[in-house]
């Protein structure tokens, strides 16, 4: 297939665009700064500025697909007004600018896979989430149903829109490993809050095995958990965690401690979501970690 792909250089994108190329797959990567090398067998680099033309507008022209996993990182700084901003425009800005694109193409892409984040929920407390359930309130919510919106315009052009509903990804060296693991290996780690929490967790390799599954499927479309069937309590995870690198699980940080650090996006961490992925499983995706311990393990932390 001929492909399209935003956020290439990212967690999910660079082990996503591995696998892609070596299954034989021509990619288009859009970077606002691609790196030096632009041109690669089955692989090209390409400059996007949303809202500006320029070649990238042409490579979704005859594309087979889109896959869209640019955006600012959600935990990367505080969410200060102009943090906030900077989330809504490097998420919905990008959004609307392939939607234009698709609309301007002769030969529309087959589908538009798009990245969203299971914090569309909100809180619901020990409530089992799926892609039934409403959007919930708060900042991280309204981003993710805003988004959403934008992506959903495509559909009315003839394309096959997916969102990618992504919990908390893990993965050697990269993701919310590299901020817990330290603390553990310090005999200091522990649960945030109450450890109460859900923690929506997903390995690398099922997070990057669900888009190729949304990729080939023709009947894949609208909101996709992309979260582990088993999830657990922040507590859970972090007993698992100590366990899987021999350490105990003994310092939480207390919730005000963490409200005062990281403002409202402590929020974030405070209030998981017990999000499953009932579209992929209906669908008949193979998850390879299913369950935490054997994930954790597979990463040789």
């Amino acid at each position: 297939m001929n492909l399209v792909i935003t956020g290439a250089s990212g967690f999910i994108g660079s082990t996503l665009v591995e696998q892609l190329c070596n299954e034989g797959h021509t990619l288009m990567l859009l970077s606002r700064k691609p790196p030096a090398a632009k041109i690669l067998p089955k692989k090209r680099w390409l400059s996007w500025q949303p809202g500006v033309s320029g070649e990238w507008e042409k490579s979704i022209d005859g594309a087979d697909g889109i896959i869209h996993l640019a955006g600012e990182p959600i935990a990367g700084k505080r969410w200060t007004s102009a943090q906030k901003e900077k989330l809504r425009k490097s998420r919905i800005e990008t959004t609307g600018a392939l939607v234009d694109a698709i609309r301007k193409a002769r030969v529309k892409p087959k589908f538009l896979i798009s990245s969203s984040a299971v914090g569309y929920y909100g809180a619901h407390g020990d409530e089992t989430i799926t892609e039934d359930n409403a959007p919930g309130s708060g900042f991280l919510a309204r981003l993710c149903l805003d988004w959403e919106a934008e992506a959903i315009k495509a559909k009315d052009l003839g394309v096959r829109v997916a969102f990618l509903r992504t919990g908390i990804v893990l993965g050697k060296g990269k993701g919310a490993l590299v901020k817990m693991v330290p603390p553990f290996k310090f005999f200091v780690g522990g649960s945030l809050g109450t450890g109460k929490q859900w923690f929506p967790w997903i390995h690398l390799s099922d997070a990057v095995g669900l888009v190729k599954f949304l990729i080939d499927n023709d009947k894949a479309e609208g909101p996709w958990n992309v979260t582990a069937p088993n999830p657990v309590t922040m507590a859970e995870f972090c007993k698992a965690l100590g366990k899987t690198l021999n350490r105990p699980a003994w310092a939480p940080v207390p919730a005000p401690l963490l409200s005062l650090m990281l403002g409202e996006m402590a929020q974030m961490l405070l209030t998981g979501q017990r999000a499953v992925p009932q579209a992929a499983l209906r669908l008949g995706y193979h998850f390879k970690f299913p369950n935490l311990i054997r994930a954790l393990e597979s990463l040789s932390l």
